[in-house]
């Protein structure tokens, strides 16, 4: 799911947007110069708004908890935490 929201569906979403507009101001015979670049720019800030607010909501620890960064342990990589 974490890939889906983090790579795929950045990436994916707004081409979907600006080709379905595309097909649909074929249909219609509208200009692709009369907005497809507005609204497939509305479409990104949409999609990093909802992504910082996702990842606002989701990531990150408890206040008042300490970060040990990752280190080496008798030849093996323990990683980061938070106690």
């Amino acid at each position: 799911m974490r890939i889906l929201l983090q790579y795929v569906l950045p990436l994916v979403l707004p081409a979907a947007i600006y080709f379905g507009w595309v097909l649909i101001a074929k249909r219609k015979k509208i200009s692709l110069q009369d907005g497809a670049w507005f609204w497939t720019i509305v479409a990104g800030f949409a999609l990093m708004a909802g992504g910082l607010v996702y990842v606002a909501l989701t990531g990150g620890s408890e206040p008042g908890r300490t970060y040990y960064p990752s280190h080496v342990e008798d030849g093996k990589v323990v990683p980061g935490e938070f106690k």
